[in-house]
């Protein structure tokens, strides 16, 4: 059983869920069932499957969870741009929040790759 704590990734990936519940507060209120519970979700999503798969026993597991948070990356990555196509975020908040996302999914996918090889 690995500490998933100690993964950069995790604690990015929180860092990020933090930002993200502090963002969709701003949202109007009809999209609490929709799109603000979407982009939450996927969000929590990230690191709660960094650390599923760190508790298992085997790295086929492991690196199994890797992929589905890194799924999650993806769909939170849509879910912020139609969150700006909606105007509900800015443009340059969305660039920033895709940087840092950019960079979580590259370094989940070479934890994974790392793993499988």
């Amino acid at each position: 059983m690995r500490d998933f704590r100690k993964y950069d990734i995790w604690t990015d990936s929180m860092e990020l869920v933090d930002a993200i519940y502090t963002f969709v507060e701003a949202f109007p209120n009809s999209e609490k069932y929709g799109l603000s519970s979407q982009i939450t979700r996927s969000a929590v999503s990230i690191p709660s499957n960094i650390a599923e798969g760190a508790s298992r026993n085997s790295e086929k597991d492991f690196a199994r969870f890797l992929e589905i948070g890194l799924g999650s990356a993806f769909e939170l990555e849509t879910q912020l741009i139609i969150a700006e196509r909606r105007k509900y975020i800015s443009e340059s908040h969305l660039e920033e929040s895709i940087m840092k996302l950019t960079s979580l999914q590259k370094r989940i996918y070479a934890l994974r790759r790392k793993i499988i090889n």
